[in-house]
């Protein structure tokens, strides 16, 4: 029996060298999948005008585009468990450059929708970086590791919004922002080259643990089983629900037929999931997992929860924030833009710091905490209107945003402390479910007013705060991993 970990030292980011080069090239990698992923929210006022869009059909629109990176995150997870962080993410990166193009290059509205639902993949991204994060950082730096990687990185969601309104206004015309749009297909393109080349899995010598099974994740008791099943019917249900939201009884982009083969193969695949789940866990039945084997899968269903809250309230609020800010204080594309990106921008130091505070004083603490701020951020937020003055509405929500990303940081430095040859798996799951809260919440958008949607994520961010205080338990002792040789490895997660 041994003890493994990442690698240790002194944290430092003034390096590019080791565990350090590392975190930079990913941390670029996700920036620039973020970018690709939003980078039609703050150009949606001149996308409704080229394709004299309604109402409808831009909130279609935002729903579409977080909808596929739902199953996405589940795939990708699996992928990089098994392939490795280096060659999912440049295949992710060129794919969603290639996709980039295309949307730019869109004539109609059916052709933009179907791109958009396509481009919701490369969300899936964020899943990898935290793979290759926790093969490179000890348990004690991992939470300011993965917040920087993933704060930083979700800045592009911000520099979108505050850069490509003005790169479309430069290009000038009707066709400015396909311009803009098309920019950051080159320059995702570029970049998956940049990282194939530059990125290592692994610290030289380490092991990249892979599961023993594929197609499900491994679960270690028949509760923990049960709970699995019943945790992937919300990932079905919220594609369920956006096929029922584009059917004839909603905005009537798909028909009837279409939509209930969609239902099908919903459930067909839940099935075939659910048979899989089994296939891979079947020993449980008949043969307890060893104690020092075990893990709580209670654990990864409070995490999924609240990221459904935190991450899934930040994309469904970044998507509308700077068209809700042009319609409500009368201001223009590029100004809207600049303030709607103010719910993303602080997420540089926002999310790091939730990830630091949960190293040094604790995860359970420090969710409890951010998630009283969630609460009482969006309950504010659900009583703005025209008549508040402008500074108080961005004060608002900058506060708000605050408590938002630092929880999204505090989930995932608690998300590879579980299982560590199933962290991507885990991340997926507990990813894909920030998706699933970002498809509920623009629905219920997409039904009511900006206000009751702002009350809608304060109710869901107080039932997540009273999961994590009745059910999470705060990470200890080690994790247990074996090497192909039968060799256990110890590895820490405090």
């Amino acid at each position: 029996m041994s003890t493994a970990g990442a690698t240790g030292g002194k944290f430092t980011l003034l390096s590019f060298t080791g565990k350090t080069r590392a975190l930079h090239l990913t941390w670029v990698a996700f920036f620039i999948s973020f970018i690709v992923w939003f980078n039609h929210a703050p150009l949606l006022g001149s996308i409704r005008d080229a394709f004299q869009l309604t109402e409808q059909q831009v909130k279609a629109l935002l729903i579409i585009n977080v909808a596929l990176t739902i199953p996405a995150r589940i795939i990708i997870g699996m992928l990089v468990d098994k392939f490795g962080p280096k060659t999912i993410y440049s295949t992710l990166l060129a794919a969603g450059g290639v996709l980039c193009l295309a949307f730019a290059n869109a004539g109609s509205y059916e052709q933009l929708a179907l791109i958009r639902f396509l481009l919701g993949f490369v969300g899936a991204g964020f899943v990898i970086g935290i793979r290759m994060i926790g093969e490179w950082y000890p348990a004690r730096q991992l939470g300011l590791a993965e917040g920087i990687y993933a704060g930083w990185g979700n800045f592009g969601s911000a520099a979108a919004a505050m850069l490509l309104p003005t790169v479309a206004l430069a290009f000038g015309g009707e066709h400015g922002w396909r311009y803009a749009i098309g920019m950051t297909g080159l320059l995702a393109l570029i970049y998956a080259a940049v990282y194939y080349k530059a990125a290592h899995n692994t610290p030289k010598g380490s092991t990249y643990f892979k599961p023993k099974k594929s197609g499900a994740m491994e679960v270690t008791s028949k509760g923990d089983f049960v709970l699995y099943l019943v945790m992937n019917v919300p990932l079905y249900a919220a594609l369920a629900v956006l096929a029922w939201k584009l059917s004839p009884t909603g905005l009537k982009l798909l028909g009837a037929e279409t939509v209930d083969a969609i239902y099908m193969v919903l459930i067909t695949l839940y099935t075939y999931q659910a048979y899989r789940m089994y296939q891979v866990n079947k020993d449980i039945f008949h043969n307890p997992s060893p104690e020092i084997h075990r893990y709580k899968f209670r654990q990864v269903a409070v995490l999924n929860l609240i990221y459904m809250v935190t991450f899934g309230s930040e994309l469904a609020v970044v998507s509308m924030l700077p068209l809700y800010f042009q319609d409500t204080f009368g201001l223009s594309q590029v100004m809207a833009g600049l303030l709607g990106g103010s719910f993303a921008v602080i997420v540089l130091f926002a999310r790091p710091g939730g990830g630091l505070i949960s190293d040094k004083v604790g995860r359970k603490k420090t969710l409890n905490v951010v998630l009283a701020g969630v609460s009482v951020g969006y309950l504010l937020m659900g009583t703005m209107d025209a008549q508040w003055p402008l500074f108080l509405a961005v004060l608002v929500t900058v506060g708000c945003a605050l408590f938002v990303h630092a929880g999204n940081g505090a989930v995932f430095a608690m998300v590879p402390l579980i299982k560590r040859r199933m962290t991507g798996q885990i991340a997926g799951m507990v990813g894909a479910y920030g998706n699933v809260g970002a498809v509920l919440f623009l629905t219920v958008l997409s039904f009511f007013t900006p206000q009751i949607f702002f009350l809608v994520i304060a109710a869901a961010a107080i039932v997540a705060l009273a999961a994590v205080i009745f059910l999470l338990d705060e990470p200890k002792g080690h994790m247990v991993e074996t090497l192909p040789d039968g060799t256990v490895q110890m590895i820490e997660v405090v």
